[in-house]
């Protein structure tokens, strides 16, 4: 049965989509994951994702996801989804569909379509702007001229992006993320993300060799975010959270979750921004 701890993306035996139960959504999220080969372009070591491979989410199969998420959305709606599952009274509405899954969505050269697809979907059941539509990536597309354009449709279909920030340090990102970068870079994609669609920064916290965020870690985190405001860039606000699950990655025996009392300093050093903050789980 589901769980509010299990995300698999097997639950419902499709490809494409999976059901969530979603205690940061409150419900049910539906989810899309477009990298059914295991693949993204990041390696973050707090990855759920087993066998994660470096690379590209690959084809998407239009008429499959088409008739997966056609089905799903029937048999929740008017089927025996919610009985079968013996989902909670409380959980059963649908809160969101979630382009995520098992690596970056916009690695998808068919994005754009993607979306298109979702946003037809929705409106065949009398769910578009009813239902909102999330993206979580890390934001290493949004240069791209199609994944803009997703963006941009994904904001007509009461949508919102939420955009992976873990660290505001080129050694940070090295080790939390597995990649490069710089604030330059972070900084440019998260403004084309805001201008496009509304944007929070999603950002996982927890200790590393049992030790929390360092000092600097934090600091320059919040300068990060500084220069976000200072830019004008229409930022809606941030979200932190926690380690709910077990990594798969080699990484996973050296980050643990952080206390509830470590969350909430984190989240306190925010509070000068006029920025919502908000902890998730």
């Amino acid at each position: 049965m589901l769980t509010t701890t299990d995300h698999s993306r097997d639950k419902a035996g499709l490809s494409y989509v999976y059901p969530v139960l979603s205690r940061r959504a409150g419900g049910l999220s539906i989810g899309i994951n477009l990298n059914t080969n295991n693949a993204c372009n990041w390696r973050c070591i707090y990855c759920q994702v087993p066998d994660l491979i470096h690379g590209s989410a690959p084809l998407v199969h239009f008429d499959k996801l088409g008739r997966e998420l056609r089905y799903f959305l029937a048999d929740v709606l008017h089927g025996t989804f919610y009985d079968r599952e013996a989902v909670p009274d409380e959980y059963r509405e649908i809160k969101d569909i979630a382009l995520s899954g098992n690596g970056e969505p916009t690695t998808a050269s068919e994005f754009c379509q993607v979306v298109d697809l979702i946003g037809l979907i929705l409106k065949e059941h009398g769910l578009l702007n009813v239902v909102k539509c999330v993206l979580i990536t890390n934001g290493s597309m949004v240069h791209r001229d199609h994944v803009q354009q997703g963006l941009t449709q994904l904001a007509n279909m009461n949508g919102e992006v939420w955009f992976k920030i873990d660290s505001a340090t080129p050694a940070g990102i090295a080790q939390i993320n597995q990649t490069r970068g710089s604030n330059t870079v972070t900084l440019k994609r998260l403004k084309i993300a805001a201008e496009r669609c509304p944007t929070w920064i999603q950002t996982c916290v927890f200790s590393y060799k049992n030790n929390p965020p360092s000092e600097f870690e934090i600091k320059s985190y919040v300068n990060l975010l500084k220069a976000a405001v200072s830019q004008d860039m229409p930022v809606r606000g941030v979200l932190l959270y926690g380690i709910e699950r077990p990594s798969m990655q080699a990484e996973a025996k050296l980050i643990k979750k952080l206390s509830e009392s470590k969350l909430q300093d984190f989240a306190s050093r925010l509070h000068e921004l006029p920025l919502d903050v908000r902890i998730t789980r």
